[in-house]
């Protein structure tokens, strides 16, 4: 029923403007009456935190979302400001909208992941992307010497491949992805295979140590001009529970995500924000992993321009400084990020003169 609302509302775009204000009744949400105004299922509000250059910071456009992938339709409601949304505690939801999102904006088929497997928020993960073109735009240097092929390493690429589909369809990168979970790989390798000019461009490798990052990885004359990552930033299973509770009930206060009457609510906490052990946590948090990535990286010094990581807590920067010092990092830079509330920061650092600075 709501995709004969949005044909409705498809047609009304292309009518006068005065008339685009027309209400439908509709009982989209377990008969319950809701008006549902063709503004509130695209909008062109502006979220001014992202990144210039990111397709998303616009409100999603939802008319357009369902015409790129239909199942999204059976979780679009409304919320409590009576704006089309999804419950973002709904784990196949949120699979549903970035599938739509990946074939609206990046032209991905058959984008899939396993069951409680990590689900990214690709605004955000966007945003990481286009601050390390800006990076490399500063820096005025290509590892290769060749401006136009850029060779990026992602550690722990996971199962969604989400930074080099990002990477390849906004600059044309060249990705290795790297990690230690076969199941993830696998699954980045048929997202890879369904979109065949991707083979190309991604190389998917095993990390077989649990405790080396580069080692095994980087191959010997290999070079790189960026690494990225988005390490594990809790230190225990207890902590990423905790932490999973925390935007549970951040999302119940919120009422543009809030769920409109009649919503179902998801039942169950633990199967909400999935992600596999290594996605979340490990032993230390992200300071320990990150350290560790730091003190491995001086042994690649040569081979890679810009090393960098996402770093999700403020109160790991200290650590992760004075573990820079340590290895002598020529140049240090911390790119502050943000989505909604949630604040977030790359630090980047290099062992090598970089010219254009």
């Amino acid at each position: 029923m709501l995709r004969a609302i949005i044909l409705q509302f498809s047609h009304m775009a292309r009518i006068p403007r005065n008339l685009s204000k027309t209400q439908l009744k509709t009982n989209a949400s377990q008969d319950v009456g809701l008006i549902l105004p063709l503004s509130r299922l695209h909008s062109t509000t502006e979220k001014t935190d992202l990144h210039p250059r990111n397709k998303h910071r616009g409100r999603y456009d939802f008319i357009q979302l369902i015409a790129a992938n239909s199942a999204l339709e059976n979780f679009v409601r409304l919320n409590a400001y009576h704006d089309a949304s999804i419950d973002f505690a709904n784990p196949e939801a949120v699979k549903a909208l970035n599938q739509a999102l990946l074939k609206q904006f990046y032209c991905i088929s058959g984008w899939d992941i396993p069951a409680q497997y990590l689900c990214p928020p690709i605004p955000g993960r966007a945003d990481y992307i286009h601050y390390l073109a800006d990076l490399l735009a500063s820096s005025n240097t290509s590892a290769t010497g060749q401006s136009k092929i850029i060779r990026v390493l992602d550690i722990g690429v996971g199962a969604n491949a989400i930074y080099p589909i990002i990477g390849c369809r906004e600059y044309g990168w060249h990705f290795v992805g790297a990690d230690i979970d076969a199941v993830a790989l696998a699954n980045a390798q048929q997202i890879i295979d369904r979109n065949t000019d991707l083979s190309s461009l991604i190389t998917l490798r095993l990390q077989t140590s649990a405790s080396t990052i580069f080692k095994g990885i980087v191959q010997q004359d290999e070079i790189f001009d960026l690494t990225m990552c988005n390490p594990p930033f809790h230190t225990s299973l207890a902590e990423a529970q905790a932490g999973t509770q925390r935007k549970w009930q951040n999302l119940s206060k919120n009422p543009s995500k809030a769920l409109g009457k009649g919503y179902p609510q998801a039942k169950s906490v633990a199967l909400n924000f999935g992600g596999q052990a290594g996605e979340l946590y490990c032993a230390g948090g992200e300071v320990a992993f990150i350290e560790r990535m730091i003190n491995e990286s001086k042994q690649f010094s040569t081979q890679c321009v810009w090393f960098s990581t996402l770093v999700s807590k403020a109160t790991s920067l200290p650590s992760i400084y004075r573990a820079l010092k340590k290895v002598n990092a020529a140049q240090v830079k911390t790119i502050d990020m943000a989505q909604g509330q949630k604040k977030s920061r790359i630090v980047a650092w290099t062992f090598l003169k970089i010219s254009g600075e």
